[in-house]
């Protein structure tokens, strides 16, 4: 395990699929740049929403703006797996075409 910040980021290969996260906590840095810099999220709103304190909200930031290409890069390919999912697994719900 790589402690990047002593107190709050942590990169383990058996946790997150080695994706830097909050220590003691399977939230990761993708998802908090995620949730502050395209959902519009505060830091306040991040911290009272997943239970955290601000200082992990911010830590979290800071080691995403300090290694932005590498994050925004598993940010897509992370979209990248979502699309590929949708599209190769079939509904189970089955539509009527027509109104009942």
């Amino acid at each position: 395990m790589e402690a990047v910040s002593k107190n709050y980021i942590s990169i383990d290969p058996e946790i997150c699929s080695g994706k830097p996260h909050i220590l003691g906590r399977r939230i990761t840095v993708p998802q908090i740049a995620i949730w502050h810099e395209f959902m519009g999220k505060s830091a306040d709103e991040i911290a009272t929403e997943y239970d955290l304190s601000l200082s992990e909200v911010y830590a979290g930031l800071v080691y995403y703006f300090d290694h932005r290409q590498e994050m925004d890069d598993l940010i897509a390919e992370s979209e990248s797996l979502v699309s590929a999912l949708i599209q190769n697994t079939p509904s189970k719900i089955k539509l009527s075409n027509s109104a009942a």
